[in-house]
């Protein structure tokens, strides 16, 4: 059988898109027209793909290849996104270690571990709680014992 024959990658772009919601507008105009990618095809695809994702902020990397052709990879919501939208906030605290903007309980973060779990490096959802659980202290957020 005859060997396919690889493309030669040309860049590797790491965007956060609200899913369903991607345009040629800045951010992911920008910084996808310098590559050559198609921007109408990858947002087409992207917001297909994305659609019924709620309007959570999705992680994407994208392999562009030198015949301006290109792949992408969906992740999960990003952690600090899920906990925002959980306790309700637009944004984390400036100072999390004296200002406090809200409560997760454990069921919140045992939730969002979950979604999380397909990114995190372990497979064990008490260390998955552990890593949310540092994002949100991070955030200003406590944690209900």
């Amino acid at each position: 059988m005859p060997k396919k024959k690889q493309k030669k990658l040309k860049a590797k772009i790491r965007l956060n898109i609200i899913a369903g919601q991607a345009t040629p507008a800045p951010p992911v105009g920008p910084a996808l027209g310098q590559h050559g990618v198609p921007l109408m095809e990858f947002c087409k695809q992207f917001n297909a793909k994305t659609a019924k994702m709620g309007n959570d902020l999705i992680p994407v990397i994208l392999r562009v290849y030198q015949d301006r052709s290109f792949d992408f990879d969906i992740k999960t919501p990003v952690t600090s996104h899920l906990i925002l939208k959980k306790i309700g906030e637009n944004k984390g605290s400036g100072e999390p270690q004296k200002d406090k903007i809200g409560e997760l309980s454990k069921t919140d973060l045992e939730e969002i571990a979950k979604i999380k779990m397909p990114d995190l490096n372990t497979d064990d959802l008490e260390k998955a709680m552990k890593i949310v659980e540092g994002t949100a202290r991070s955030m200003g957020v406590k944690i209900a014992k």
